[in-house]
């Protein structure tokens, strides 16, 4: 059972550096855990081949999104290079309110904004094994010139020194123990007294129990 009546979902943050496999983990988890979505950015750039509006992303012109930031419309937004991206306030408040869980896939940056809107939201951090191997793994991309490998791994030190900001840190060494990690704390939260309070009480109510009387 993950859904209770009336529930609104959580949100939860997985972060992690370049590399690290933060969306690899975070499509199989969803994929596995019923009333689990993932969150769909916003972005200014024009989509790549194969890429179609509002499956990843939606994409939207330059103008527009400088209009939605001035709107306050984002939880979180950044820029990277040329290009905005961002989470859309009326998308994520729709998936919560239908009892939905939603997991954002965001850089340090987006997390720190997110949690100053929703405190209560669950973040995880993903770690690589090592330096060595995230390093390793970037490489294997084969799409990285040897500058822009060293600043991506400069960046990964500044996000990991950031882990201590989350509630829970994942290291994925192999990605499916990294997943059933990461989802066992999915359901952790869902099992919250705060979550399943008024779910026990109806339960108590059929022992002949007064759940008032237990607080």
């Amino acid at each position: 059972m993950w859904s209770e009546p009336g529930r609104r979902g959580r949100m939860f943050i997985v972060s992690a550096p370049s590399g690290a496999g933060k969306t690899t983990v975070v499509d199989a988890v969803v994929a596995s855990t019923p009333g689990l979505v993932r969150s769909r950015s916003y972005t200014s750039r024009s989509a790549r081949s194969g890429e179609l509006d509002g499956d990843a992303y939606h994409f939207v012109s330059r103008a527009r999104f400088e209009s939605m930031i001035a709107g306050d419309q984002f939880l979180e937004w950044a820029r990277f290079g040329d290009h905005y991206y961002g989470t859309a306030v009326l998308d994520t408040e729709r998936e919560l309110a239908a009892g939905h869980d939603v997991v954002f896939v965001i850089e340090v940056q987006g997390a720190r904004q997110v949690r100053r809107r929703e405190p209560s939201a669950v973040a995880v951090f993903l770690l690589p094994p090592s330096k060595a191997e995230l390093e390793r793994r970037l490489r294997e991309r084969n799409q990285n010139r040897e500058d822009d490998l060293a600043g991506r791994l400069a960046i990964a030190r500044a996000e990991v020194a950031a882990f201590g900001e989350y509630d829970y840190v994942v290291v994925n060494e192999r990605v499916e123990d990294a997943v059933r990690d990461v989802q066992a704390i999915v359901l952790a939260e869902r099992a919250r007294l705060e979550v399943r309070r008024a779910t026990a009480i109806a339960i108590a109510a059929t022992f002949g129990d007064d759940p008032a009387r237990e607080g």
